[in-house]
Parts: C-alpha cells; sequence; structure tokens
C-alpha cells in the first residue's frame, strides 16, 4: 500500500503539493475578490513582505516554485481564475529560457500569449501587468533571450487595453549594461532586499486603486 501510494504521489505534475497548500489555505479563508494577484515563479514566492510593501493594496501572492510559464498555465484555474481579482501582476519567463538551450524568447512570448488569452477569457477586463525579466547574474547565458522575450511582450502588451509592462530589467544593470550583483544573494539568481526594494518603487505607480 505505501509503495502504490507513493507511486501516485511521484505521477502528480511538477508544484502540485504547493498548489493543494494554496488550495487549503483558501478553504480555510478565501481571500477577497477585487484584489492584486501576483502570480509566478520564486521572485514573488520569495517576496514575502509583499502585502506588508503595498499597504494600500490587499495583495494575494501566488508565486510559486520555480515555475515556467506552461506550469502557471497548467494550475490557471487553481491559482488564478477563482480570486476575481481587479489586477494580474505576472513575473514568469525567466526560468523557462534558463530550462534548455532549445527555448527560445519566441516560444517564452507564445507562451505569455497563451496564458494571456487564459486570463482574458475568464475576466475580459482585468488589468495586467508583466514585470519584466530580469537580469540574473548566474544566467548570463541568456540574457540576449531575455532582452528579446522583454521586448515582444512589450510590444504585445502595448497593442492590448487595461495593460502595463514593468520593466524592471533597466533598473538592475550597470552603466556598462551588466546586471548590478549587489541587488543578488549569493546564488547570482534570487534577490536581496535591495532588490525588492526596486521592484517596490517600479511597480507600485502600476497598481490600480
Amino acid at each position: 500500500m505505501v509503495l502504490i501510494g507513493a507511486d501516485v504521489w511521484a505521477q502528480q505534475p511538477p508544484y502540485w503539493k504547493e498548489i493543494q497548500a494554496f488550495k487549503k489555505a483558501d478553504s480555510i479563508s478565501f481571500p477577497p475578490e477585487k484584489a492584486i494577484l501576483f502570480v509566478g515563479s520564486s521572485s514573488f514566492r520569495m517576496w514575502n513582505d509583499v502585502q506588508k510593501d503595498f499597504p494600500k493594496h490587499t495583495i494575494i501572492n501566488r508565486g510559486f516554485g520555480g515555475s515556467s510559464l506552461p506550469d502557471v498555465i497548467r494550475y490557471a484555474d487553481d491559482i488564478i481564475t477563482p480570486y476575481h481579482a481587479k489586477q494580474i501582476v505576472i513575473y514568469c519567463g525567466e526560468n523557462d529560457l534558463a530550462s534548455s538551450d532549445s527555448i527560445t524568447a519566441q516560444m517564452v512570448f507564445d507562451r505569455f500569449k497563451t496564458l494571456f488569452t487564459i486570463i482574458r477569457t475568464n475576466s475580459k477586463k482585468v488589468n495586467i501587468v508583466f514585470v519584466s525579466i530580469k537580469p540574473s547574474p548566474s544566467r548570463e547565458r541568456i540574457h540576449d533571450s531575455v532582452i528579446e522575450a522583454n521586448k515582444m511582450i512589450k510590444a504585445f502588451l502595448k497593442t492590448k487595453k487595461h495593460t502595463s509592462f514593468v520593466n524592471v530589467y533597466k533598473l538592475m544593470i550597470d552603466a556598462n549594461g551588466q546586471p548590478m550583483k549587489e541587488l543578488f544573494k549569493d546564488d547570482m539568481l534570487h534577490m536581496k532586499p535591495e532588490g525588492y526594494v526596486l521592484w517596490k518603487k517600479a511597480i507600485e505607480p502600476y497598481l490600480v486603486k
């Protein structure tokens, strides 16, 4: 019986356990409607003070794991649609590019469009914000693709109503176009509090009241 249970558990999709934890928390105390939903990968997951950083807003943080866009798409019905948020702030795509040399900026852009379509199909006027993919020092090999993906997503959002593109990339590079390592932890991937200070200042003007 134990082996069967373990086998079933192993067959669950990536991050299933984290999603179930969100759903359990929701069953105990469901977040209010018309809040602002942050969704995406670990840069949001590790933003532990996000509600404190935006005290004038009600924030739901559903960043999870080291998720890529297909993961967010897979769980959209679990961690996006149910909340009826007035605004959805997305940070994702970096892990897509880092996962394989075969993943291109065009593929990330196409994945983002798929997620965008899912969101807008369920809520035609919800405000959508995309936080640009950041320049992580440990992922120098994908920097050109990061720049390209950011440009494509920014151009796409310009054609859509009720959307914003927040360019944190430009805030995290120095005069020589290199990532500011002092903003990152020792892994040169995840941010120190100083990085989140920059993100807060960049994102806050775009949050709807």
